[in-house]
């Protein structure tokens, strides 16, 4: 569906039902130069087993129109706006890697709105390295092949993918080559400059779950585990063996996580 929020024309999934407003409601958050389609399996069972779902392309992403915001903070304000035009009830932000960092900041910000948080691939700092941010600021094909490479974890890189004919790192690749220019260098800018996690951790008080993957390259587990100590009564689910995008290489693994 689209709906209007801060004055421009915002692409939002709902998982393949209408969206309920008197239901629980759900929202998954993407990560740095991706869009809604990256949590297409999850989405799909929470709108199919009593949520209501939102699954929105943030800002200049996917269909989404207006330019890619360039702070966490931003993008954390966004969502709240995202709920009010959607009008839905506190909702349990669902979070991949930048969308981790972004459910993180709306629950410290804006607390009345958050219901739970389920972080994924997440980490008390996202530093980006210089060659990828560089790469990235200039467009270059070489910042798509870092991040897919880096990204995916072993089982990618032999083909493995638990959706039979799909090949998991071209799927990356070309939904990080359907970015208009400068986003995914205003995305990765906007998680090495962030540096609120530690102190906004402090602030959930609301049901918090970190899911992490043993072989994450991107976001550590070291790292997660060391967010989840800041937050009060926090768990940790680590998936064996998962690299970072573990909606495509651990899709069930993750789907049970999140149901717990």
């Amino acid at each position: 569906m689209q709906l209007s929020v801060d004055g421009h024309e915002a692409f939002v999934s709902t998982g393949g039902r209408s969206f309920d407003a008197t239901l629980p409601a759900v929202v998954f958050i993407h990560g740095a130069g991706f869009d809604h389609s990256a949590w297409a399996l999850q989405s799909r069972w929470f709108s199919h087993h009593g949520f209501a779902v939102l699954v929105p392309d943030l800002p200049g992403h996917g269909h989404s129109a207006g330019p890619a915001l360039k702070t966490i903070a931003e993008m954390a304000d966004w969502i709240v706006a995202l709920l009010e035009a959607a009008g839905a009830r506190p909702a349990h932000l669902i979070g991949h890697s930048m969308g981790s960092l972004i459910a993180l900041e709306t629950a410290a910000r804006h607390p009345a709105r958050v219901s739970a948080l389920s972080l994924v691939g997440t980490a008390a700092t996202m530093t980006v390295g210089p060659d990828l941010l560089k790469a990235a600021e200039a467009n270059d094909q070489t910042a798509i092949d870092m991040v897919s490479i880096w990204g995916l974890g072993h089982s990618a890189e032999l083909g493995g993918s638990p959706a039979p004919g799909l090949w998991m790192h071209g799927t990356a690749q070309a939904t990080l080559r359907r970015c208009p220019p400068g986003v995914l260098f205003s995305d990765l800018a906007a998680c090495n400059n962030y540096q609120d996690a530690l102190s906004s951790a402090g602030k959930i008080k609301v049901p918090t779950t970190l899911i992490l993957g043993e072989k994450d390259m991107m976001t550590p587990a070291k790292a997660g585990k060391t967010l989840a100590a800041a937050i009060p009564q926090a768990r940790t689910i680590v998936l064996e063996g998962a690299g970072h995008m573990m909606m495509a290489e651990r899709s069930d693994e993750l789907l049970a996580a999140l149901r717990a």
